[in-house]
Parts: structure tokens; C-alpha cells; sequence
């Protein structure tokens, strides 16, 4: 039988190196809690002070968007002479680029509107008659208060939508259902009332406008096809070039004669919303991970101390510096990931139940739930390398004397 070389460096296999590292953890139980609990509130700190701003952000992102931050409205150059003609598919046209979402148009049919055929035409003054698309209340955010919006089952009959404040000039409150509709007198043609809308802050003059099916505009008000006003929704950071193609879009012939409106002031905001945000994330999120780091490390400089004797007498029985090195390092790996799991999970708990109490969206932003673990082995590896060193270097007789 050959015996190895007692010279021969002794092996630990990583299940041993865990369960040697493990040890301290099981044997000194509320030192390791109260170490774990310094970790793990700076990991919860770290995610709520993350999380909760993010869903502040968002709450505030979604108030801006509602201003219209990506909607474009393009018409033609008044005072004209002769008078700008968009071409009658100019909506589609603008459709077609690329970070356009949705594009609608409206168009003056210049046709009077009436509450009956037995008053004048300056009953309802101020109120427009407009042709609308299909997808009009898509582009400008609106909504129906009561009724339905144009559709094209409806498009080609004598049907109309009105405004909120047209409804009211007009003597229209309510469509109650079960009963017979109203109806209005539009260019000398009866036409029923088939929706209301809501007040369209991103398009206030629709809320004075009387809006009528295109294909029903052009059968009954004789109305020339040609588009007034263009509505354009897109992608947020592609607004301003969406803006510098759309004039040549909408009327190629004569794109200098297109006025685009500048994108909101909101935008400008939400974009300067999202730097400061962001920069305050990182600085919270940095102070939250060094104050768990200095726990730990504090920790294990502690324990190294205290358990003299114990490196003492492994290195007595063979252990080399390498395995209290690796000891000590998981030891305080596995506190931190011990930290960083009671964390995530405090934070993610106290993000959601302050979301939900404030009635914001929930937002956690993954990479914060990422980093906090990732931060929690990163810190205790950190701590670790210190204390690890110092233990290793303690001599067997030097350790076992000093205990």
C-alpha cells in the first residue's frame, strides 16, 4: 500500500469548502441574522429606493404623454391664393412612415349646421361641420361619453358624432338608450346623432365640431375629399424626424406650403424627467450597496478575532492558508447572499404595497432586482478578501497563543 507524500497539499472539495464556510453561520446564529439584516436593508433600500421613484416616474411619464409629448398636426399655409388642396389620401401617405403609430384626418365640409330645418343658420355660429376618419379619436386620445364613434358600418350614411361642446350649443345632453335619437340639420340634410364625445384637450376644436362620415360627406354635403388638418402620433424619439419628413409626405408637389406644428414643451419635460431620475437612482442605489458592504466586512473582521483559536487548531491539523482563505470568503459570500434574498424580497414587498397606497403603476425595474443580488455576492466577496487574508496569515502557535 503506497501512502501520499505528506508533503502533498491537501484538496478540499467545493461541497467541503461550503460546508466549512456554512459553519460559522450555523454555530454564531444571531450574530449571522443581524448580519444578514445589515445586507439585506441595504439591498431592500436599494430596490425601494429604485423602484418607488420608478413608479413615480412613470405615474408623472403617463400624465406628460397625456399632453400629446408625440402628436404632430400638419395643415395647409393659410391665406393661400390660390387655397393649399392637400391630396385626398395624405393621411395614408403620412402612414406610411416608418415611426408613425397612427395618422387621421378631418377635413371642413363648410356646410351649416342646425338644431331643425326651422331656424337660421347662425343657431349653432361657432359650431363646424367636420369629415372624420375611422380612427380620429386614436390619434387625438379621445374618448366617447356616451353613444359610438364613427365606424364603417356607418360611414356612408347620415350619421354624426358631435363634439362636447358642439352636444350642448346643439340641445344634445344624452342618448338614453331604448329611445329614438336626435337628429340635427346638416347642409340641408337630416343626420342622426350617434355619439357624444368627451373635452379633447390635444384637439380642442374638435370639441366645437359636428363630425360626419367621410364617404357620407362626400354623398350628401358634396364634399371634395381633400383633408384640412392631418393628425400624426408617433414614436416619442423619432417625433422630430417625423416632423422634418412630414410636410414632403403629406404633399409632395409642395412641401414648403405644409405647416407642422413643434413638438410639445411636454416632451422636452418628460426627457429631462427621465435624466434626473435616472441620475438619482444611481447615487441612491450606490450609497444603499456601500453601507450593506461595510456591515459585512465589519462582520467578518469581528469573527476572525473571536475565532483565534479555531484557525489555530485547523492550522495545526493540516489546513493550509489557502483553505481558511476560502473559508472565511464563503463564509462571507453566504451571508451576503443570505442578506441579499431577505432583501429583495422586503423591497419588492414594501415597492408594491407603497405603488399600490399612492395608485401608482407597479414598476420594478429588473435590473434592480438583478443588481441587488448581484451587488449582495459582489459586497460580500469584498468584505470578504480582508479578514480572509488576515485569518490566513495567522500562524498555528501564534493563533492557538493569542485565543
Amino acid at each position: 500500500m503506497t501512502h501520499p507524500s505528506p508533503s502533498a497539499p491537501v484538496r478540499l472539495a467545493p461541497a467541503d469548502v461550503v460546508r466549512l464556510g456554512l459553519l460559522g453561520i450555523r454555530t454564531r446564529k444571531l450574530r449571522a441574522a443581524l448580519s444578514a439584516l445589515g445586507i439585506s436593508i441595504g439591498v431592500a433600500t436599494l430596490i425601494v429606493v429604485t423602484g418607488i421613484p420608478a413608479a413615480g416616474q412613470q405615474a408623472l411619464l403617463d400624465r406628460l404623454a397625456a399632453l400629446g409629448t408625440n402628436l404632430l398636426r400638419a395643415e395647409p399655409m393659410p391665406n393661400q391664393d390660390p387655397p393649399v388642396l392637400l391630396p385626398e389620401q395624405a393621411d395614408a401617405m403620412a402612414a406610411r412612415i416608418a415611426p408613425v403609430q397612427v395618422a387621421s384626418a378631418v377635413a371642413n365640409t363648410h356646410s351649416f349646421v342646425a338644431r331643425s330645418d326651422r331656424v337660421d343658420d347662425t343657431d349653432a355660429a361657432g359650431v363646424s361641420v367636420l369629415a372624420g376618419r375611422d380612427n380620429l379619436l386614436a390619434a387625438v386620445h379621445g374618448t366617447v361619453r356616451t353613444g359610438r364613434f364613427l365606424s364603417p358600418s356607418t360611414n356612408a350614411f347620415p350619421t354624426v358624432v358631435l363634439g362636447y361642446h358642439a352636444a350642448s350649443r346643439l340641445g344634445v345632453d344624452d342618448l338614453p338608450a331604448g329611445r329614438e335619437p336626435p337628429q340635427v340639420y346638416v347642409g340641408g340634410q337630416w343626420f342622426t346623432v350617434i355619439g357624444v364625445l368627451d373635452p379633447l384637450p390635444l384637439a380642442p376644436e374638435l370639441d366645437r365640431a359636428v363630425l360626419v362620415g367621410w364617404d357620407a360627406a362626400r354623398r350628401f354635403l358634396r364634399f371634395d375629399g381633400h383633408p384640412t388638418v392631418i393628425y400624426v402620433r408617433a414614436d416619442e424619439p423619432s417625433v422630430e424626424d417625423v416632423r422634418a419628413v412630414l410636410p414632403a409626405s403629406v404633399h409632395p408637389e409642395a412641401p414648403g406650403l405644409v405647416r407642422v406644428s413643434r413638438p410639445s414643451d411636454a416632451l422636452a419635460a418628460k426627457r429631462a424627467t427621465e435624466t434626473a431620475f435616472s441620475a438619482l437612482f444611481l447615487g441612491l442605489a450606490g450609497v444603499a450597496l456601500l453601507v450593506g458592504g461595510i456591515g459585512v466586512a465589519n462582520t467578518m473582521v469581528v469573527s476572525v478575532l473571536e475565532r483565534r483559536r479555531e484557525i489555530g487548531l485547523r492550522r495545526a491539523l493540516g489546513a493550509t492558508r489557502g483553505h481558511i482563505r476560502a473559508q472565511f470568503l464563503t463564509e462571507s459570500v453566504a451571508l451576503s447572499g443570505l442578506g441579499g434574498g431577505m432583501g429583495t424580497l422586503l423591497g419588492l414587498l414594501a415597492t408594491l404595497g407603497y405603488d399600490a397606497y399612492q395608485g401608482w403603476p407597479p414598476v420594478i425595474p429588473g435590473i434592480a432586482v438583478a443588481g441587488g443580488l448581484a451587488g449582495a455576492v459582489v459586497v460580500g466577496v469584498a468584505a470578504g478578501v480582508y479578514p480572509s487574508i488576515r485569518a490566513s496569515r495567522l500562524t498555528p502557535t501564534g493563533a492557538l497563543a493569542a485565543a
